[in-house]
């Protein structure tokens, strides 16, 4: 359930602008190494479907990884892994949240976005880029985007109503395509039957790259109930994002 509580979180200033949080790749493949730099937090109790990982990130410099603000466990220290299929004892890395201080914002300003300094600093992984400032004011309404993460790959209806969402702790990616970009939010289709892809519950904290390049456009916040319609990210491009990020990476 903690997945659902952390999601659900991500949402309670977004109640006006989308239906429901979102968290997990949808209509994907497993990434296998196309993204070595994407990770995902671990918890440090398996769930009762026998896997581990709540988020998803993007290593941004060899000590900070870039999440969401909602996926920030205030009861000890972050475990990252970057595994493309975690399982236990696999290596993981320690270190600790710093969430946005004016977190949680209002729909127009969310302020959703944090990082883990890791204690000590992974090698052998490039991080990602983050954006300039203001590169994404004129994207494209096609303009491709890809997510990755570790979220839920498939919805089901329930046997007693409602959904259920199944996870396997592999990091996945995807492509959809840009619908709106506003002063904060960058929206995806991730439509199916468009051909597109996109996150579900499990991805917050994610990136979405500027198509085929290392650039985190934007990070993975939320989206509709059932993933398959809209993906709603943070853009890392606004004055505000950067104004966070600029404490512990160099901005471009």
């Amino acid at each position: 359930m903690r997945r659902i509580v952390l999601a659900l979180a991500a949402c309670s200033a977004l109640l006006l602008a989308v239906a429901a949080p979102a968290s997990a790749i949808t209509n994907g493949t497993a990434d296998g190494s196309d993204h070595p730099e994407v990770g995902a937090l671990v918890s440090p109790t398996q769930y009762s479907d026998g896997t581990w990982t709540y988020c998803s990130g993007t290593l941004i410099a060899a000590r900070v990884f870039l999440t969401a603000a909602h996926c920030a466990d205030e009861g000890g220290p972050a475990i990252v892994t970057f595994s493309t299929h975690y399982q236990a004892g696999d290596r993981v890395y320690t270190g600790t949240f710093h969430v946005d201080p004016a977190y949680p914002g209002p729909s127009s300003a969310p302020h959703d976005v944090a990082v883990v300094v890791f204690d000590e600093a992974v090698s052998g992984i490039t991080p990602a880029r983050l954006p300039a400032a203001g590169a994404l004011e004129r994207l494209p309404k096609d303009q491709p985007i890809t997510s990755v993460g570790y979220g839920a790959n498939t919805v089901t209806s329930g046997k007693t109503g409602g959904h259920d969402y199944l996870y396997d702790d592999v990091r996945r990616e995807t492509v959809g395509t840009v619908n709106t970009v506003t002063t904060a939010w960058l929206k995806a289709s991730m439509n199916p039957s468009l051909g597109n892809g996109g996150t579900c519950f499990g991805d917050s904290g994610g990136p979405n790259f500027l198509g085929t390049t290392n650039i985190v456009a934007a990070t993975t916040i939320t989206g509709d109930s059932v993933c398959r319609a809209t993906n709603v990210d943070y853009r890392m491009d606004g004055a505000a994002a950067r104004a966070f990020l600029g404490a512990f990476v160099t901005l471009p």
